[in-house]
């Protein structure tokens, strides 16, 4: 389930709830036109171990409090938590949902057709801003990268259709880099460094924060610092 494009995506490489990226989420929370309610999801990190998601959970509700913005976990964690009518209330009454860093593919397969996932593009819709981080970005992009990265993958959830993204690009060594043109050739890819976002609203497509962003698409490698902006590029037929 997707959305027309009426909201804000924030695609982030690195850096989710650090004090180098209070910077970058105050751009997006000042892209608000209401008061900011915030809900932030560690579904991603729910592999990584008991524990795990509630310490991002903590983190994230520490962060955009130093913020002065309401904020509170959604703790998301499985299919059946997913699918609960109760969590997806939570965040239907947000404006801006965060989703932390993890596992992509667990973070597509626990939330793809959900009532949470539902909920999510309900803010979207209405609006709202959708922020991803390593790997939230890369399940709100259309496709995940396999790996190797020369493999094509499979479909994302699908938030912004025509792209797939490659987070921590700043900490890729450069061979490896290389191989992400490879993989380009069949859908637009974006590589998004530390602390930085790919900001996209409709057709308006820009870079925020400390870094830059690499699109790699119709065979071209250009980098995009912040505050440019970036031609949207057209979906892979």
């Amino acid at each position: 389930m997707v959305a027309t494009r009426s909201g804000i995506v924030a695609l982030v490489g690195s850096g989710e709830f650090l004090p180098v990226s209070e910077p970058l989420d105050r751009v997006l929370l000042e892209r608000l036109s209401e008061p900011a309610r915030v809900v932030v999801l560690p579904t991603a990190s729910a592999p990584d171990g008991q524990g795990v998601p509630e310490r991002w959970a903590k983190m994230g509700v520490e962060h955009f409090t130093r913020l002065g913005t309401a904020v509170e976990p959604v703790m998301a964690l499985t299919r059946a938590d997913a699918a609960s009518s109760a969590l997806a209330g939570r965040i239907a009454a947000a404006n801006m949902v965060y989703l932390s860093g993890g596992k992509p593919g667990y973070l597509v397969d626990t939330l793809r057709d959900t009532a949470v996932w539902r909920a999510i593009v309900g803010v979207y819709a209405a609006g709202g801003v959708v922020a991803g981080c390593s790997a939230g970005a890369m399940a709100l992009a259309g496709r995940l990268l396999g790996v190797p990265l020369v493999q094509s993958g499979r479909p994302a959830l699908g938030l912004v259709p025509e792209l797939a993204v490659v987070p921590h690009f700043d900490e890729l060594p450069r061979w490896l880099s290389g191989f992400v043109r490879l993989a380009a050739s069949g859908v637009p890819v974006a590589g998004v460094e530390g602390a930085t976002a790919l900001i996209i609203h409709g057709d308006e497509w820009s870079v925020a924060g400390r870094g830059g962003v690499t699109l790699f698409a119709g065979g071209r490698r250009t980098r995009y610092s912040a505050g440019e902006r970036i031609t949207r590029p057209r979906s892979p037929e």
